[in-house]
């Protein structure tokens, strides 16, 4: 795709998402890498709903400005994870319903917050960790994501929300919306008991899919 064209699919999975209700106000960041290198990501505040092509941030790899509106903050870790993993191709990062919901409980597990109990989460996800609450826009983030960036393409902050990475922006978006419906799933089975998938099952679909 050209770069026109990225910036165009940007705008529309940006739209899809706010009309969804997977984005609100001028919550969450969606980025993507150029076949140039450079980063094109939402600026600072912009609502996914109402994106313009043409006002979309670009940014070195090392975050300096090239053109548009200016990047949002929290693209310096979208930054550190593409510099930690070149196979992540996109990122998106929401504060969509269930999944920031998820993040506020107590007792989660670190390794992998969401047990798993469909083909689908382990399919897509493999394994989502859990980040330790930082302000938005420290620097830990970036760097704890830069971390586990190599062996994970989604990642929980704590009293925040997901961030999902992709082959492409529409595959990373695609993950986190399976990653949210895995969420409102769990939300909705709380109080009734859930059958996980066993260690075999899980392991046959890592072999097939990871």
């Amino acid at each position: 795709m050209t770069e026109q064209q990225l910036r165009q699919q940007m705008v529309d999975l940006g739209r899809s998402l706010f009309e969804r209700g997977y984005a609100t106000g001028g919550a969450g960041n969606l980025s993507l890498r150029l076949p140039c290198g450079n980063v094109l990501a939402t600026p600072t505040g912009s609502c996914m709903g109402r994106l313009a092509a043409d006002r979309l941030s670009k940014v070195s790899i090392d975050g300096n400005p090239i053109s548009g509106d200016k990047a949002s903050k929290e693209v310096q870790f979208h930054l550190a994870m593409y510099r930690a993993n070149p196979k992540h191709r996109a990122i998106v990062h929401l504060h969509c319903t269930y999944l920031t919901a998820l993040s506020c409980q107590e007792g989660l597990d670190p390794t992998n917050v969401i047990k798993p109990f469909t083909p689908y989460y382990v399919m897509r996800i493999g394994k989502m960790p859990l980040v330790p609450y930082f302000t938005p826009g420290d620097k830990a983030i970036a760097d704890k994501l830069a971390a586990l960036a190599p062996v994970h393409r989604a990642m929980l902050l704590a009293n925040h929300g997901p961030v999902c990475a992709g082959k492409d922006l529409e595959d990373a978006v695609n993950n986190m919306e399976e990653l949210e419906e895995t969420a409102k799933l769990l939300n909705l089975m709380k109080d009734q008991p859930i059958r996980y998938l066993s260690q075999q099952e899980v392991a046959e679909l890592e072999a097939r899919y990871g």
